[in-house]
C-alpha cells in the first residue's frame, strides 16, 4: 500500500469486516492480537462538510486525524498548513456547535440545548452567555409543568438541582404540585431543599409533606401485568401462553413502570407471534385493562407502560435513597398472580452487576414469578428499587433495580420507543490502581481514536471518578448515562493523553456486535478475562502465553495464571442463547505444565463496558 499524503487520513471502518476476518484466519499470532482495522481513504478537506453539516463529527475526525499523524504518531506528517487548517476547522465546528444551541434555546427545544452544552463545555466552551445545562433542564422542568405533564416535570427538577441547587421560589412550585397531585415523597423532596434555605412554607404544605403513607395505601398503586401470547403447542397440545408480571403507577395520567422481560413481546421486532397486554387492579374476576407500552430501556430492564386508569396511589420516583445493607425492605405485587402480595426482608447486598448499565441491590423479601416489576420499598415509603430477578433454587437470593437507575432512566422512556444509551466501546478491568482498559472493540468511537489497551482512565469527562472498592465501573457508566449518543466525551488515560469522543448508539449486547468481527484471540480478554500475548507455534495454530487474568473472571474462576501456556481449539458464539464458548489447550504452571483441555463459557451481556 502506498505511503499516504498529508492530506489523506485513513479512517477505522468496517466495510472490510469480511475480508479481515478472511486474513486473520491465517495470519500469525502477533497479528491475531491486534485489532482489525478496516481502512478508507479519507481527505483531511472532507472534514470541513462536517464541520457545517455535523459538528461534534468534526471535532471527533480532528482529534483522530491528530491521533494518526500528529507529533506523537509515528508518522509525524503534519505540517504548519495542516496544524493551522486544523485549528481552523476546530474554529469552525465549535462555531457551529453554538449556532445550533443558539437556535435550540430560540426555538424552546431545552433538551437539544442541554445536550449541546454538554459537548461544548467538553471542549473547553462556558457558554455563560446563553446558558448552561441546569438552566435548560430546569426550563424544560417548567414547560412541563405548566403542560400538566407532572412527571416529566419532577423528574426534570430534581435533575436540575443535582446540577445546580433550586432556589426557594421553584422549588416551592413543584412542591405545591407535588401536594395537589398527591405525590408525598415528591411533596417532602422539595420541602427539604425549602428547608435547608430556611424558608417558611404554608403549615397545610408542611404537613401533607411530612406524613408517612401506609402499605395499604401503596397496594392501590400496584397492578397485576398481563401479556397474552396465544397458545403454544408442545407435542401436539395446546396450551395457554401467557406471562405475568407487576406494575406500579408513577403519574395519575395512567402511567407505570414494569420490566423490559414482562413486555419484550410487545416491542421485540425478533417476536413474530400474538401478543396482547392488560393490567388488571384486582383479583382474577377484575376487568381486564388494555395497555400499551410506551417506552423501553432493554440494558436496565426497565419499561414504561400506559394503561387509560386514574390509579389512587402514585409512586414517587424522586428520591435518591440508596439504602444500606441490613435495611428493612417491603416488596409489593403479583407472585403466581396473586395480587396485591406484600413481603418484608432486608436489603442483603448492593453493587451487584447483573445487568449491562450499573449495579443492582440483592434481597431477601420473597419475591416470585410475578413479582418482576414490582415497587420494593423502605420503612419510610421511599421507592428503592424494581424487583426484576430472583434465582430460583436458592430463597432469598433476589433482586432489584436501585429506585435513583429508574429515575435517571425515565427521560428517555419518557420520550418514547427505544431508549438510545452512548457507546464509547471499551471494555474495563477494576483493579487496585483503577479502571483499565484491557479491549478496544472495532469500528467504535475508541478505536477511531486509537485509545490503546493497557493504559487507566484518569478523567472521564475531566472529572476523576472515584468510588469504593467493586463500584468504579458503574460509577463511570453513571457519567455516562445522562448522554445522548452523538455527544462529544472527554476521556483522559494514564499514558497522559486526552481524548475528545463522539459518543455512538451502545448496541443491545455489545461484544456479540464486537465478537462478529474480531479474532478469538482478542475476544479472549472481554469475554474471559484473559489476556494473552504471542509464543510460539505455526500460523494455523498458533500459541499464547497468558499475559494477564482479569480477576474475579471466567479464566480466573477456572484457575489460570499469568505464563500459562494457551492455543485456541474453538471459539463458538451462540448470539441467540446470549453466551460465547471457547475451547483451550492449557499448560498449567501452576500444574508443571501438564496439558489439559478446558471448555469456558461466557454470558455475551457483559456489565464491564462504556
Amino acid at each position: 500500500m502506498p505511503k499516504p499524503s498529508k492530506k489523506h487520513v485513513f479512517l477505522l471502518f468496517s466495510f472490510l469486516a469480511g475480508p479481515a476476518l478472511l486474513f486473520f484466519s491465517c495470519a500469525s499470532a502477533e497479528q491475531r492480537l491486534e485489532a482489525p482495522w478496516s481502512i478508507r481513504e479519507f481527505r483531511l478537506d472532507d472534514i470541513s462538510m462536517y464541520a457545517e453539516e455535523d459538528p461534534a463529527r468534526a471535532i471527533h475526525l480532528i482529534g483522530m486525524y491528530e491521533n494518526i499523524y500528529g507529533p506523537d504518531s509515528p508518522h509525524n506528517e503534519i505540517d504548519d498548513d495542516d496544524a493551522q487548517h486544523l485549528e481552523n476547522l476546530r474554529e469552525q465546528a465549535i462555531s457551529n456547535l453554538k449556532t445550533a444551541q443558539a437556535a435550540a434555546i430560540e426555538e424552546k427545544r431545552w433538551d437539544d440545548a442541554a445536550s449541546l452544552a454538554r459537548s461544548l463545555a467538553v471542549v473547553g466552551i462556558a457558554v455563560e452567555s446563553t446558558g448552561m445545562e441546569p438552566d435548560f433542564v430546569l426550563a424544560e422542568a417548567l414547560e412541563y409543568l405548566d403542560q400538566g405533564n407532572n412527571l416529566a416535570a419532577f423528574i426534570h427538577a430534581v435533575r436540575a438541582h443535582e446540577l445546580r441547587p433550586l432556589d426557594a421560589e421553584n422549588a416551592l412550585l413543584f412542591l405545591e404540585r407535588a401536594v395537589d397531585v398527591k405525590q408525598r415523597r415528591t411533596a417532602a423532596f422539595f420541602l427539604a431543599i425549602i428547608d435547608s434555605l430556611q424558608v417558611p412554607v404554608e403549615e397545610t404544605l408542611r404537613s401533607y409533606a411530612e406524613g408517612r403513607d401506609s402499605p395499604a395505601d401503596m397496594i392501590k398503586g400496584v397492578a397485576t401485568v398481563l401479556v397474552d401470547r396465544g397458545v403454544r403447542i408442545q407435542r401436539g397440545m395446546g396450551s395457554p401462553d401467557r406471562v405475568i408480571g407487576s406494575a406500579f403507577f408513577v403519574d395519575a395520567s395512567g402511567l407505570l413502570i414494569t420490566n423490559y422481560h414482562v413486555i419484550a413481546s410487545e416491542v421485540d421486532p425478533s417476536y413474530e407471534g400474538f401478543s396482547r397486554m392488560y393490567i388488571r387492579m384486582g383479583d382474577s374476576s377484575s376487568p381486564r385493562i388494555p395497555a400499551k407500552v410506551i417506552g423501553w430501556d432493554k440494558a436496565m430492564d426497565l419499561a414504561l407502560i400506559k394503561a387509560e386508569i386514574t390509579p389512587e396511589y402514585v409512586f414517587s420516583v424522586v428520591d435518591r435513597v440508596i439504602p444500606r445493607v441490613g435495611d428493612t425492605v417491603i416488596a409489593i405485587g403479583s407472585p403466581g398472580g396473586l395480587e396485591k402480595t406484600v413481603t418484608s426482608g432486608i436489603v442483603s447486598a448492593l453493587g451487584r452487576r447483573f445487568l449491562q448499565i450499573g449495579d443492582v441491590i440483592q434481597i431477601d423479601a420473597a419475591v416470585n414469578h410475578g413479582n418482576s416489576g414490582g415497587p420494593v420499598v423502605d420503612n419510610s415509603g421511599r421507592l428503592v428499587g424494581i424487583v426484576f430477578a430472583g434465582i430460583d433454587q436458592y430463597q432469598g437470593l433476589n433482586f432489584a433495580v436501585p429506585a435513583e437507575r429508574l429515575a435517571a432512566a425515565l427521560p428517555a422512556m419518557i420520550k418514547g420507543g427505544k431508549s438510545e444509551r452512548p457507546w464509547i466501546g471499551l471494555t474495563v478491568s477494576e483493579t487496585v490502581s483503577g479502571a483499565e482498559i484491557i479491549y478496544v472493540a472495532p469500528y467504535t468511537p475508541a478505536s477511531e481514536q486509537q485509545i490503546p489497551e493497557g493504559v487507566y482512565i484518569t478523567r472521564l469527562n475531566d472529572t476523576v471518578i472515584t468510588a469504593p472498592q467493586g463500584a468504579l465501573i458503574p460509577a463511570l457508566q453513571d457519567v455516562l448515562f445522562p448522554f445522548r449518543p452523538g455527544e462529544l466525551v472527554s476521556l483522559e488515560t494514564s499514558d497522559g493523553k486526552r481524548y475528545i469522543v463522539m459518543t455512538a448508539v451502545r448496541p443491545d449486547v455489545p461484544l456479540a456486535q464486537a465478537a462478529k468481527v474480531d479474532t478469538k484471540e482478542r475476544m479472549a480478554a472481554p469475554l474471559f478475562g484473559l489476556i494473552l500475548s504471542p509464543s510460539l507455534g505455526k500460523s494455523f495454530s498458533p500459541t499464547y502465553l497468558v499475559k494477564k487474568i482479569v480477576r474475579g473472571s471466567i479464566a480466573d474462576e477456572a484457575g489460570l495464571s499469568e505464563n500459562d501456556s494457551v492455543s485456541i481449539k474453538n471459539f463458538r458464539l451462540e448470539e441467540d442463547l446470549g453466551y460465547a464458548l471457547m475451547v483451550i489447550n492449557v499448560k498449567k504452571r501452576r500444574m508443571g505444565y501438564m496439558e489439559t483441555t478446558m471448555q469456558l463459557p461466557a454470558l455475551l451481556d457483559s456489565p464491564d463496558t462504556l
